[in-house]
């Protein structure tokens, strides 16, 4: 294991950014950026940048968006801005992401729960995965899920799909009981009344009678694509006849 890299000391009391984690655990730390001051964000992605050359961020503010935009719009940096999540991927222009293998596919029950699924989107291409999306096919007009389920499995031919939805949460139940990979329910804060803060989604799909499907907790973007990541990964690495990474 690394060293543990050491912050000026006024610094250490604020963060301690996990360079190594995606090195460690196969998942790259994720900053959430609403919930800290701006300057704090800025002061941990000089630190991604110096040390690892990326830094991801979720849910980030207008007012952030703009300062992170001034700070890192050079000729050396390339920015992915994801609109819909608003999360931001900082990168040098020399830092690649190496693709794994794996292939994910991501649907969303409406075009509301997008936000979400793009979050998780995110996360799994900056892992290395091959992402395939499927928006708004939910049970209200069940006819649109068929066609892009079938390219998931049979042209895409996905080694797990996360399924994004809010309201009663009822399309990742239907999913996995159509296909023989594992499905990822992502409740959504999504709909009307009590269920509109995701309760009715996340209790539907944890009652599921559907084998196969896993839950992550309302809004989960990154935990799902955390999970979907690895289990995309380890098939890669099964498909190559591989068994740990480091024999890539």
């Amino acid at each position: 294991m690394s060293p543990r890299h050491v912050w000026p000391e006024e610094e250490t009391h604020l963060s301690r950014p996990d360079v190594e984690r995606q090195q460690r655990a196969g998942v790259p730390e994720v900053i959430l950026a609403n919930r800290k001051p701006g300057d704090t964000v800025l002061t941990i992605v000089r630190h991604f940048m110096e040390r690892a050359g990326r830094a991801l961020l979720s849910r980030v503010p207008p007012r952030l968006e703009q300062r992170l935009k001034e700070e890192w719009t050079r000729d050396d940096v390339v920015l992915d801005w994801y609109p819909h999540a608003r999360a931001m991927v900082i990168r040098r222009a020399d830092f690649v992401v190496p693709p794994n293998g794996g292939r994910v596919g991501v649907i969303t029950a409406g075009t509301a729960d997008i936000p979400i699924a793009e979050e998780a989107v995110m996360l799994l291409k900056e892992m290395g995965c091959e992402v395939s999306t499927a928006f708004d096919v939910g049970v209200a007009g069940l006819h649109r899920l068929f066609e892009p389920l079938q390219r998931l499995i049979n042209e895409m031919d996905v080694d797990v799909i996360i399924v994004a939805a809010g309201m009663d949460g009822a399309l990742p139940s239907v999913v996995s009981g159509l296909v023989d990979v594992p499905v990822i329910g992502l409740p959504t804060s999504v709909g009307y009344g009590f269920g509109g803060r995701g309760h009715s989604a996340l209790l539907s799909m944890l009652q599921t009678c559907a084998p196969g499907l896993a839950v992550v907790n309302i809004d989960n973007g990154i935990g799902a694509a955390a999970v979907a990541g690895l289990i995309a990964m380890r098939a890669a690495r099964a498909r190559a006849g591989l068994t740990r990474p480091s024999q890539e």
